[in-house]
């Protein structure tokens, strides 16, 4: 079963990087110019600048303009969709999990038999 969201697409897209994820929870403290973005980074304003882009692009970011600044806000809510998304297999793993449980104590109790 294929199912396309560009949106769901685009926030797991942006998610995949680590940089990007450390500017989200950079971001999760407050805004923040791209300077101070940069600042954690050995990377320049204009990369920094680039993964904003596809922050934005994904609707997790948006930006302001404030006066000369234009600092960048964290916007969470496409993060929702993307948990549902991972919710869905939850009961899957849980279940695996539990018989993986259930085959380890069979397992331990033969040996114990033994």
């Amino acid at each position: 079963m294929t199912t396309q969201n560009p949106t769901l697409d685009a926030v797991f897209g942006a998610l995949a990087d680590p940089t990007r994820r450390a500017i989200l929870a950079q971001l999760s403290q407050g805004d923040a110019s791209v300077n101070e973005l940069a600042q954690p980074f050995a990377m320049s304003q204009p990369a920094v600048s680039k993964h904003l882009k596809v922050l934005e692009n994904a609707g997790l970011v948006e930006r302001a303009i404030d006066k000369q600044r234009r600092p960048a806000r964290l916007k969470a809510a496409p993060m929702k969709e993307a948990v549902a998304w991972l919710e869905d297999f939850k009961q899957f793993w849980t279940g695996s999990f539990d018989q993986l449980d259930d085959l380890l104590t069979t397992l331990k109790q033969e040996r114990k038999d033994d």
